[in-house]
């Protein structure tokens, strides 16, 4: 049958989508105003680099437990609601982290953080999702890539505010105020009523299993099996998940500390070293669609990899602060498209229920989130931080040898 007409979006429709990328915008620039003072708060609490990787171990083990309740949170409350005042609850959460004093306590207040933010990353996704059903067209992509930009302008306002010495507190009060008057005005524009009032009967099925909405189910036959190479399979996607979200955690947890550290420059400087992560990754998300389409994932993906590991490891053998971020940014550009690449393939992934394998990754995900940080700074702790950022170099590496496990196809 001949696709229907696309039609243009309502008013309704457009202030939706600018009041949504609007929260997708501060929930990246809420944590990532935080990154750029890890240096002080390190030094503040007078810890070593593995108590310190620890402590902040608690922002991924919070996600990885509170993203369990998203769901319950959105069917009681609606993702319009949990997404905008949970960004304001957010906010009011990181003001206990200039007050912590002692590293459990850090941990406490990131775990917090870390638990808030899982379930709104559910709820502006669910919400996006509302949005796009109304365009009939997709631009969840370009509300991932307004995080992104969100993620850099908090990473600047942190490392604006660590070069003029601005007290944590005074930095993270400022911070809270505008981006919770943000999600406050936001919400007046997203989309009222149920959640599943856009999708359509016959897909709302298909909605619940995570599918994509102008996609029609595939016909099953009874519930597939859970067959040893769907294991092997789910097993190199979730190492691959893992490596990216090894690459952009070294960016975010150990940048700043490796600048300020082993290149000794100022607080303001050093800050910059998640900024050219997340400009570069922010890059490779806008074109990222254009780019796979054309040369297709296994192709981007490998080549990403090795360019994660080139970019890194010429950065760490020729050490100076203009090739550490040109490094950081080469890493997070070779890196966009990996995690989405391996959910994608996870989710199309023959032999298992539906759902299965999307779930798998992205919890093997998490857990590559949680594991970076204490693994790097114990590899810190026995040699340095520039050994210990090796890491990227050796994520890049598995993404080259795992990259033949994706499609390397055009979609239709």
């Amino acid at each position: 049958m001949p696709a229907a007409p696309l039609t243009a979006p309502t008013r309704q429709a457009r202030l939706a989508r600018a009041a949504v990328a609007a929260l997708f915008l501060t929930n990246g620039a809420v944590f990532f105003n935080i990154i750029p003072r890890y240096p002080q708060i390190k030094a503040d609490l007078g810890v070593s680099n593995a108590i310190f990787g620890t402590a902040l171990a608690g922002y991924p083990i919070g996600a990885l437990l509170a993203g369990l309740l998203a769901g319950a949170a959105i069917r009681r409350f609606h993702s319009a609601r949990v997404a905008a005042f949970g960004i304001v609850v957010t906010t009011l959460a990181t003001l206990v982290i200039p007050f912590a004093p002692n590293w459990v306590a850090l941990s406490g207040a990131l775990f917090v953080v870390g638990a808030l933010d899982a379930v709104i990353d559910v709820a502006q996704n669910a919400h996006g999702l509302r949005v796009q059903r109304l365009y009939r067209r997709s631009i969840l992509n370009s509300l991932h890539g307004v995080w992104s930009i969100g993620a850099v302008l908090g990473g600047v306002m942190g490392s604006a505010a660590a070069g003029l010495r601005i007290p944590l507190v005074v930095h993270l009060s400022i911070s809270a105020t505008l981006f919770s008057i943000v999600a406050v005005v936001a919400y007046r524009f997203l989309l009222p009523g149920p959640e599943d009032i856009e999708r359509p009967a016959e897909a709302q099925d298909l909605g619940a299993a995570g599918g994509h909405p102008e996609t029609p189910p595939p016909h099953r036959k009874g519930r597939r099996s859970f067959t040893d190479s769907a294991v092997w399979m789910l097993a190199a996607l979730g190492v691959l998940a893992a490596c990216g979200a090894l690459v952009e955690d070294a960016g975010a947890s150990w940048g700043a500390l490796y600048l300020s550290g082993d290149l000794r420059t100022d607080a303001a400087t050093a800050g910059l070293a998640v900024v050219a992560l997340q400009v570069a990754m922010t890059v490779g998300r806008l074109a990222g669609d254009r780019v796979v389409n054309r040369f297709g994932q296994r192709t981007v993906v490998h080549a990403g990899g090795a360019l994660a590991a080139v970019g890194m490891g010429a950065a760490l053998a020729v050490p100076t602060v203009g090739t550490a971020l040109a490094g950081f940014a080469l890493a997070g550009l070779g890196v966009a498209t990996l995690v989405p690449a391996a959910m994608h393939a996870a989710d199309e992934l023959p032999g298992l229920p539906a759902g299965t394998g999307l779930t798998i990754v992205s919890w093997l995900l998490r857990g590559g989130f949680l594991l970076s940080p204490p693994l790097v700074g114990f590899v810190a702790d026995l040699t340095s931080l520039r050994v210990g950022l090796l890491s990227v170099v050796l994520a890049g590496v598995i993404t080259v040898a795992l990259a033949r496990v994706l499609v390397d196809r055009t979609p239709a």
